[in-house]
């Protein structure tokens, strides 16, 4: 039977639920700017029914609303593909921040980038070819080859301090990702505690979603909720955090990388003895990436000045400069006169490129050389330069090649212009040019001192000019057609700025490419985004329309409640009045 007060309570709980709905309204009202939140409703039910006695049975009387949760809008699985396109989306801006350095370090369109310095010195070799014995011309070239090494060094170096930055963002980014890790498991333990009478922690929960919103920025993560509410956030199947507790990750001590003269560092994590860790996405995985494109750059331009060392040394040692001596077989960049480590006095150093057919590992070797040159009084007259490889040879790769090059400090030297080889030496008899004989580690390079041609002669500058813009390859010599000892060289088969234009014009296809597929990428991630805010976003409209909802029942439930009220006010105090 129902208490006669019943509809008092009913009113009671209508009054509540619509205060409630009120007081969340405006909780999402003010937080609608707030990053992360997500809108929360009122989930309101009937409470159980009364039973009444009536004429014909029993009838069932509602007894009013009550609460049943306060939840919050969210969609798990907007969420999942937010957290892993995040990760794709700010993999590819870090990719084109890297590449727009790149660019910026090689900075051709302003003509003060290797391109330019190249051309500049192509182009003195073709002048000294038609003014070969203009001393101001001579000088021009040891200039402008000196322009194109201080280019290619300071890219290099440039590129060294990319990799060193790049490491230390690393280690930046690490540093957030620990925090970000330590403060959801801090999160994991509060949300469990403040869930523990079963309502939701709903403030706490939107705090570490946006938590983990930027976790996946820095790297890949998978998100799993265990039934007490805590998170467990996987990454290459690796717990960074599960329910209390998270791991640390740290850069390694760093390790000496000679190749490319720079420290080389790897993630590892603390808590598992230093294992190494390897991220699949985010920002940390473009980094990754980043410092091996960047080492690649220097590997070309290694190869690059490696062909100078050996390619454009061989042929320059074929001609003579027009000192009186007829000065012949001559490095034009490295080093001819030098002390070893060893206290070893060296003639001349011989540079020689090497691709190890069994592991494809390339790289040069400089050896030490004595060099003879032997004058014969004749008649014929002859000069004879022989040389010897005596010393043992070392293995350079990347910037210990970019290193070694520079124009030979005989040619920098007082006069050492003269020895600029732009003169051919040709056989009288044959018309053809006199060739070195070349033998193992051993040259010997002989020819009658009237069979130089004159001063003006600059064919040897032609062939030199030619390694810079015409293809070498040939069908009888598939090395190059200008490569005298035959060998493998660093840039295969096309010229100097073939290979260079190649290599830019990749650098430029690989950036654009990146900025096509991050402009698609955030148009996902807009369309995610939006997906996401469609059913966790506050929207204006729909809580002033609330509002008015909530505010109208709040009034009419305290009418009716002011009726009944009035109603067993006369019950109680008017009944048995009639007859006193």
């Amino acid at each position: 039977m129902r208490s006669t007060f019943a509809g008092l309570n009913t009113m009671v709980r209508g009054i509540q639920n619509n205060q409630l709905s009120l007081d969340t309204t405006g909780h999402n009202i003010t937080n609608a700017s707030t990053e992360g939140y997500s809108r929360q409703r009122v989930d309101s039910a009937a409470t159980n029914y009364q039973e009444r006695p009536s004429l014909y049975g029993g009838v069932y009387v509602g007894g009013g609303v009550d609460v049943v949760a306060l939840n919050r809008a969210r969609n798990i699985y907007a969420d999942k593909q937010y957290w892993s396109e995040n990760s794709a989306q700010n993999l590819y801006k870090t990719y084109k921040t890297n590449y727009d350095k790149v660019q910026t370090i090689f900075n051709d369109a302003k003509k003060s980038g290797v391109l330019n310095a190249m051309q500049q010195f192509y182009s003195s070799w073709v002048n000294l070819s038609d003014h070969a014995s203009d001393a101001a011309s001579r000088t021009a070239v040891i200039t402008k080859g000196n322009n194109l090494v201080d280019r290619i060094k300071t890219c290099a170096k440039q590129l060294q301090s990319q990799i060193a930055a790049q490491y230390d963002e690393i280690g930046i980014q690490l540093g957030k990702l620990n925090n970000l890790t330590k403060e959801i498991a801090e999160l994991n333990k509060n949300i469990m505690l403040a869930e523990t009478n079963g309502g939701k922690a709903n403030d706490l929960r939107d705090q570490r979603d946006l938590l983990v919103d930027k976790l996946s920025e820095i790297t890949n993560v998978n998100v799993y909720e265990e039934a007490n509410g805590q998170y467990t956030v996987v990454s290459n199947g690796m717990s960074l955090v599960q329910r209390e507790s998270s791991l640390t990750l740290e850069l390694s001590p760093p390790i000496n990388n000679e190749q490319y003269g720079i420290s080389d560092f790897s993630i590892r994590v603390v808590e598992a003895g230093g294992i190494g860790y390897v991220p699949q996405s985010g920002i940390l995985k473009a980094l990754s990436d980043t410092i091996v494109q960047d080492k690649g750059h220097i590997d070309q331009l290694a190869d690059i000045s490696a062909t100078l060392l050996t390619t454009f040394n061989d042929v320059h040692k074929q001609g003579v400069g027009i000192d009186k001596e007829q000065t012949g077989w001559l490095n034009f960049f490295g080093q001819n006169k030098f002390k070893s480590l060893t206290g070893t006095t060296y003639d001349q150093m011989q540079y020689t490129w090497h691709v190890d057919p069994l592991t494809d590992e390339r790289y040069m070797e400089a050896a030490g050389a004595s060099r003879t040159v032997t004058k014969t009084a004749g008649p014929p007259a002859q000069t004879t330069v022989a040389t010897s490889v005596t010393g043992s040879p070392d293995r350079l790769k990347s910037m210990q090649i970019i290193n070694a090059l520079k124009v030979s400090d005989e040619l920098t030297a007082p006069g050492g212009q003269n020895l600029v080889a732009a003169r051919q030496v040709v056989n009288k008899n044959t018309g053809a040019r006199v060739v070195p004989t070349l033998s193992g580690t051993s040259s010997n390079f002989t020819y009658n001192d009237d069979w130089v041609n004159g001063t003006a002669d600059g064919t040897i500058a032609v062939e030199l000019s030619k390694l810079f813009n015409v293809d070498q390859a040939t069908a009888a010599n598939p090395k190059g057609s200008m490569n005298p000892r035959n060998t493998d060289r660093a840039i295969s088969t096309v010229s100097i700025n073939q290979y260079y234009n190649g290599m830019m014009s990749k650098l430029g296809a690989d950036a654009e490419n990146i900025d096509r597929t991050l402009k698609q990428q955030d148009d996902l991630m807009t369309q995610i985004t939006q997906w996401r805010q469609s059913t966790s976003g506050v929207d204006w409209n729909e809580e002033l329309t609330n509002m008015l909802k909530f505010q109208t029942g709040y009034g009419a439930c305290s009418r009716v409640l002011t009726s009944m009220d009035e109603m067993l006010d006369k019950l109680i105090n008017g009944t048995g009045m009639v007859g006193r």
